[in-house]
């Protein structure tokens, strides 16, 4: 489910909350494993009983790549081991070096979806690796720290890479992470709800450590791209916002 990347200009401001909304809106240490190009693997109509890519036994229908995007630190990593193999990497800092991936594939209303999830290194010299990365992801994870006021205030940098780099309508979705964290919450949940509801993503906060609404998260990313590319006119439509909110632990969900 290969879409034309728009172009766009290097050097682009922050996008406008109006463009950004329109395109989401309404409808919107750890092993290694080898590395892939940074395309996305191949899509198109349904296929039963697909092999899994990497090597695995797992079979799919369809298949996505969704990428972590944030600044280091903000637990990208953490929030991919617990919802691939849920477990928490207590007590341990991992940094990703570049770039690394790992697959899961989850049952989504019968059908076989199997998600290709990127997990991008946060740290500036490695910006120029992971901006390849971007071309061809189905769908971004965009995370800060609450207890970090600096990767919340760098959201809108990223949201800047976003629109340089990446499809024009790829999902987004914005995550507050850590909110098991024992130290203060110097990004307020209200602060992630205004910044989400201003560019027209779904968000929620997470934390890692409890597996709150990490599932939900990936969850609804499958349910979306899955509806996005099977379009099976007797089945409602699905409704990404919607289903965060009615979904989302904590009350921690916003539309716009």
């Amino acid at each position: 489910m290969s879409r034309k990347k728009t172009p766009k200009s290097k050097g682009a401001s922050v996008p406008a909350a109006s463009a950004l909304a329109a395109a989401n809106g309404p409808r919107l240490a750890c092993p290694r494993t080898a590395h892939p190009g940074p395309d996305a693997p191949p899509n198109g109509p349904p296929q039963a009983n697909r092999p899994s890519l990497g090597g695995g036994s797992d079979l799919y229908d369809v298949a996505f790549k969704v990428m972590l995007v944030g600044d280091s630190g903000v637990g990208k990593t953490c929030l991919l081991v617990r919802f691939k193999d849920g477990a928490f990497l207590a007590g341990t800092f991992i940094s990703t070096v570049g770039i690394d991936f790992r697959n899961k594939v989850l049952d989504v209303d019968g059908v076989k979806v199997k998600l290709q999830i990127w997990d991008t290194a946060g740290q500036e010299r490695f910006r120029s690796v992971t901006h390849a990365y971007y071309r061809d992801a189905h769908a971004l994870l965009l995370l800060y720290d609450v207890t970090s006021k600096s990767s919340f205030d760098n959201i809108q940098a990223w949201l800047t890479e976003i629109q340089e780099y990446a499809q024009h309508n790829a999902v987004l979705m914005l995550l507050g992470n850590k909110v098991d964290s024992a130290h203060e919450h110097v990004v307020k949940r209200e602060d992630g709800e205004k910044l989400a509801k201003e560019y027209g993503l779904p968000f929620m906060e997470t934390s890692a450590k409890t597996g709150l609404n990490v599932d939900l998260a990936f969850t609804a990313i499958a349910k979306e791209l899955k509806q996005r590319s099977m379009k099976v006119p007797s089945e409602p439509r699905f409704r990404l916002h919607d289903y965060v909110k009615r979904e989302g632990q904590g009350n921690s969900c916003c539309r716009p």
